[in-house]
């Protein structure tokens, strides 16, 4: 194996590894949006930049996702073809959303103060610091 082909093996792995752990949250906040067909939601997944998946893997997922509450499933059998289930977004589903958006939310501000420091922008706790001792009455006129 080349130099080459291990690094996109890395870069695969880890970037499949991502993408499952993206995947409760991303599938919760696209049925937040809409109810929709597993197939309709794997298919949006890219939107979110993951990458393509397994369907018995994103399928298995749906379903430990029902049996843990977080979604609900129907079958429509309202258009001709085969009956298809419908996924929704439960209240648990909502309240774990709410969980990783503010998780997330708190992971931003830590990343965004990580590259100012990384970067030597100052951080916006130094820049309000600055605002207030810069605030005095000294003005020249």
């Amino acid at each position: 194996m080349t130099e080459e082909n291990r690094d996109n093996g890395r870069y695969n792995s880890a970037n499949e590894a991502w993408s499952k752990n993206w995947l409760v949250p991303v599938l919760l906040l696209m049925l937040r949006q809409w109810s929709s067909y597993g197939y309709e939601l794997m298919e949006k997944m890219s939107t979110f930049g993951l990458a393509a998946m397994n369907p018995g893997t994103f399928y298995r997922t749906l379903r430990q996702m029902e049996k843990d509450g977080m979604v609900s499933s129907s079958w429509d059998t309202s258009e001709g073809g085969p009956a298809r289930r419908v996924y929704s977004i439960t209240d648990a589903g909502e309240a774990y959303l709410n969980y990783w958006a503010q998780s997330l939310n708190q992971y931003q501000r830590m990343m965004d103060t990580f590259f100012h420091i990384y970067t030597g922008q100052p951080t916006p706790r130094e820049k309000h610091t600055e605002g207030e001792k810069g605030s005095g009455v000294n003005r020249e006129e």
